[in-house]
């Protein structure tokens, strides 16, 4: 079976989050999606099929490798990246099913911009919990540190400064636990810094320790960001993979009424990377890079 390797929210056709894809989902197991979203390695793999809902254009599904998740932001990317290189698209504004909601997905020549769920925001915590996260203590003492989701919960941990962030090493075993005791994916650190939003996202609860670029995540962080009164503004841009050696650039649009979110989007490039083959039981038989 072929399974198509993209590349979202990459910068300058470089760097980015690479994701599975695999066109021909409503023919597999949700066993079979697991062995071959484990077998492949991506942080996680979108599983495409026709929709089962009125209104919709296509379906996705979601698997890391350990297991599934209900919305990847970065795996949509790449799934329509490779729907529109392999001349799938039949139009550029398309709907999209997902276990969590329908979304917008709009697609370019050169961009893909997805709609998320409207905000839901959630606890805020206490930085002493974050100690044994890291090798050393990085929470501002200012910012808030908060739950938020606009379709996958994640925590918000604003770091001190950009050389902490740079340099501080996780803890995957706490960084799990305290995952797992809120219900979030993982923690989503992120500094200000002249302007620039930087972010390192660790999710070691679904067996991605780090992640290059999470467009979910961000759109979080931007409606944290403006409901918290530190950042106000439309369009966010966040960059995101330097620690992995693949930089990536992701955009975050807010449309709001009064002090209300309506809309958040995000959108980035991305570009196909190759094509594997794999075995229904999961093994990797051949690589075609393109």
């Amino acid at each position: 079976m072929k399974i198509i390797v993209a590349s979202a929210f990459s910068k300058d056709d470089a760097g980015g989050n690479k994701a599975g894809v695999c066109l021909v989902g409503e023919r597999l197991t949700r066993e079979q999606k697991m062995a071959i979203s484990k077998e492949l390695g991506c942080a996680e793999t979108a599983f495409v099929s026709s929709p089962t809902i009125d209104g919709a254009d296509w379906k996705f599904e979601y698997f890391t490798p350990s297991e599934e998740v209900a919305l990847c932001g970065h795996a949509t990317i790449a799934g329509f990246t490779v729907l529109r290189e392999y001349n799938l698209l039949k139009k550029e504004n398309n709907r999209l099913q997902t276990k969590e909601a329908v979304l917008d997905i709009v697609v370019s020549s050169d961009k893909v911009t997805m709609q998320q769920n409207n905000p839901q925001f959630g606890e805020m915590l206490n930085s002493s919990e974050f100690g044994k996260c890291f090798d050393i203590e990085v929470a501002h003492n200012t910012l808030p540190i908060q739950i938020v989701s606009t379709g996958l919960r994640d925590i918000m941990l604003p770091i001190r400064d950009l050389e902490t962030l740079q340099k501080m090493t996780p803890n995957f075993d706490e960084i799990t636990a305290i995952s797992e005791k809120y219900d979030t994916v993982g923690i989503h650190a992120f500094v200000l810094n002249s302007g620039r939003i930087l972010c390192r996202n660790f999710a070691p609860r679904y067996d991605v320790p780090e992640e290059s670029a999470t467009g979910t995540s961000n759109c979080a962080l931007a409606c944290y960001l403006w409901q918290n009164g530190i950042m106000r503004k439309n369009n966010y841009t966040f960059e995101q993979g330097y620690s992995l050696d693949s930089p990536s650039e992701i955009n975050v649009a807010l449309q709001t009424s009064g002090d209300n979110i309506t809309k958040v989007t995000v959108g980035g490039s991305g570009y196909v990377v190759e094509e594997r083959n794999i075995e229904l039981g999961g093994r990797v038989k051949a690589t075609k890079t393109l």
